[in-house]
């Protein structure tokens, strides 16, 4: 449904070179850069692909932003996954409508938003209050305030166990996902899905040598390599720079 901007929206701005800025819509208020300003009340009122002028000139179209948009600009305090890896690991766990999911390395909650936003119920543990706080806070800024209902974060240590019973995934993003494995047997469901997300290869080798028993089946990992191409007129080719490596996934089924 395309409908106006409003005060309290947020948009996603996109100037002649394709720089993007997040701004929330606030009575009263300016955007400003070294191309000029403009009043948000100037796009109050007008449908997305409204263009607005700055008073130095500059063009900025005017857009709400995705779910892309947002996990790439919004406040964090740790170091997000990119969506890159936010869709694969959705599919490889198989989040959908329902599914109760254990979290852990919640951080600036860009995961958490993907999750719920494909319609899953999550309980997360974090260690640091801060960090808590900013997935909170990003979750009910792209979301609103509904999804809190099915994100609830505590400040707890996994490694110390999981009290929660019969989830149906187990998803980190944690420095040692092995000293989870044992806890995750006890959390998932027999044909529940545990996957992990590890910058290092030694990460996940330790990890797979965790789930190297009988308890576990169809453990693969896996890395996802993202690039980009020029497209210009009969210029055809590979961007010279992509995004390769960010992390890899281990992924595997619980059988109880």
């Amino acid at each position: 449904m395309n409908h106006p901007f409003a005060y309290g929206e947020k948009v996603l701005l996109l100037d002649t070179k394709q720089r993007r800025y997040l701004i929330t819509l606030v009575e009263g208020a300016e955007f400003h850069s070294h191309n000029g300003f403009f009043a948000h009340g100037d796009l109050v009122g007008n449908l997305e692909g409204f263009i607005a002028r700055s008073t130095k000139g500059a063009l900025y179209t005017a857009l709400r932003p995705t779910l892309e948009d947002f996990v790439v600009q919004m406040p964090r305090g740790a170091q997000v996954i990119y969506p890159k890896d936010l869709a694969p690991i959705c599919m490889l766990a198989d989040i959908g409508p329902g599914v109760r999911v254990f979290e852990s390395g919640v951080g600036s909650g860009a995961l958490s938003m993907t999750m719920l936003r494909w319609g899953a119920e999550i309980v997360g543990y974090e260690l640091r209050e801060d960090f808590a706080n900013r997935a909170r806070t990003n979750v009910r800024s792209f979301l609103g305030e509904a999804a809190l209902d099915k994100y609830k974060v505590e400040l707890r240590d996994c490694y110390d166990g999981i009290d929660e019973r019969g989830v149906d995934r187990v998803v980190l993003d944690l420095p040692e996902p092995w000293k989870v494995v044992p806890h995750a047997m006890e959390a998932l469901r027999p044909g529940g899905i545990f996957i992990s997300y590890s910058p290092s290869i030694i990460q996940v080798s330790q990890t797979r040598d965790a789930l190297a028993s009988k308890a576990w089946n169809s453990t693969r990992s896996l890395e996802v390599l993202h690039r980009g191409w020029y497209v210009e007129g009969a210029a055809v080719r590979p961007d010279h720079r992509m995004v390769a490596h960010t992390g890899f996934l281990t992924v595997s089924r619980f059988l109880g």
